[in-house]
């Protein structure tokens, strides 16, 4: 199996960095649904949707392409944990035994911005790789490159792959799901003198000790370690944050309906106000936006922090780094003002595999897809990494550490999330709206969040009006 780190160069690099089997064109469709659910009422949902399962094994999975067929296909992540454990568990070999002379060219990226950046031009010139990873929000902009995935069995075997169909067509499935998490070190706390929180002001209160007790006498130190500088890390608050406090997973939906959406009252502007009010408490650290992600985990990992707020993937990344997991455990991160407020939890799909209508061997990289999530290949994999498994067939034990967020907060309320529709989609086209960039603009000095609502909700109002929405 080829393996190919990508750097972002320049533009033209991007465009013509593409090998093995490419070419072609195409067009698709529209926006998904979905609803917030209990505990329990998500897993029956889970239950019920497998009632079309179809046959898991790797020889049913192999697909009708001649399995004589020789070619290369590509496949693009920006997961590099996930990059290492396609090698560490021979990808390409264990696809060989069903495709003898088909060859896997790995496209690795470094972090989802230069990733979605390379495609984007790629898409432009026709070149996108054969198979690519998405996340939920990205498919819908990428939606006129992507083959229709209804009908295959990896989707009908899928808890949660129908929830982000686009006009009733679903076009990638997810390989996990996950809800957010806050690894914090257990020694720390107890030093310290605090304990998990169950609301947001206990939060804000355990962060500011943490900073009080181990800052003063390191000026490195973080009680939260966010990585700012790359600004998605921010998202944990930024994105979900909304979706918590009101929960409505499709929050961003809701707001393109109103003229108004940052004005008082609102969830958004609510959230947002607690998050400006606990970043400036300087408890992330005294240099947030100095500092990126892969810092953060190697600050993290040192215990120059005492919490970061991430999905799974944290722990993957973490374990792949080396690091030792001795003291380390999670809480959910409690967005709620009282103990008897439900405690929303935001769940979601994550890494949607997709098959471009770019692809020359358009049989092949769907018989790849239907291989990824068999018996072949899927057990192990999700086996490996942190995450929950999406599959009916393969139900998996979470990591220990991440076991202990539920054993503490067992009654939450799960809130799917969804990341916009096309209307949003738009509106953020028009307006420029980032929740992640705003997170990072709250971390700059003499930052007026007032004046930045203010500021948005024009934006917003004319936008709507443009869109006729």
């Amino acid at each position: 199996m080829k393996k190919r780190p990508y750097v972002l160069a320049s533009s033209l690099a991007l465009a013509l960095a593409v090998t093995g089997c490419g070419g072609g064109g195409g067009a698709s469709s529209n926006s998904g649904g979905g609803e917030t659910t209990k505990a329990a009422q998500e897993n029956q949902a889970s239950d019920d949707s497998g009632q079309d399962q179809a046959d898991n094994s790797g020889q049913e999975a192999a697909g009708s392409a001649d399995r004589d067929i020789s070619c290369t296909i590509t496949l693009a992540t920006w997961d590099v944990a996930a990059a290492k454990t396609f090698d560490e568990l021979d990808l390409e070999g264990r696809f060989q035994e069903l495709y003898p002379n088909v060859t896997i060219d790995i496209e690795e990226f470094n972090a989802e911005p230069e990733y979605f950046n390379s495609m984007k031009i790629r898409s432009s010139a026709s070149e996108l790789p054969d198979l690519m990873f998405h996340k939920s929000d990205s498919m819908n902009q990428y939606k006129e490159y992507l083959v229709d995935l209804t009908d295959t069995a990896a989707n009908k075997d899928n808890q949660i792959a129908s929830e982000y169909a686009i006009d009733g067509k679903v076009y990638g499935i997810p390989d996990r799901k996950a809800n957010d998490y806050v690894y914090y070190w257990t020694d720390l706390f107890e030093e310290a003198g605090v304990s998990v929180p169950e609301t947001w002001d206990e939060f804000v209160q355990v962060s500011e000790t943490l900073q009080q007790h181990f800052g003063a006498s390191d000026p490195e130190f973080a009680a939260i370690c966010m990585g700012a500088k790359d600004a998605w890390p921010t998202y944990p608050l930024m994105e979900y944050g909304p979706a918590s406090e009101s929960g409505d997973g499709y929050y961003w939906d809701f707001m393109t309906t109103e003229d108004a959406p940052f004005a008082e009252g609102t969830a958004i502007r609510t959230v947002y106000t607690k998050i400006f009010n606990l970043f400036q408490k300087g408890v992330l650290g005294a240099d947030p936006l100095g500092v990126t992600y892969d810092q953060s985990r190697a600050l993290f990992a040192k215990k120059k922090g005492a919490m970061v707020l991430n999905s799974p993937m944290f722990l993957t990344a973490y374990l792949a780094d080396g690091y030792d997991p001795a003291g380390l455990e999670t809480f959910y991160l409690p967005f709620r003002d009282s103990k008897d407020d439900p405690f929303n939890l935001v769940t979601q799909g994550d890494c949607f595999l997709t098959v471009t209508q770019h692809s020359e061997n358009p049989e092949v990289a769907r018989a790849f897809l239907e291989f990824y999530y068999s018996d072949a290949w899927y057990p192990d994999y999700i086996a490996s990494i942190s995450s929950d498994s999406t599959m009916n067939s393969f139900p998996k034990e979470l990591d220990p550490v991440l076991q202990t967020a539920s054993k503490l907060q067992p009654d939450v309320t799960f809130v799917t999330y969804g990341a916009g529709e096309s209307d949003f989609i738009h509106m953020v086209s028009e307006t420029k709206f980032d929740c992640k960039e705003l997170g990072v603009e709250m971390l700059t000095e003499g930052f007026d969040l007032d004046a930045r609502f203010d500021e948005l909700d024009a934006v917003w109002t004319e936008a709507r009006s443009k869109l006729g929405l």
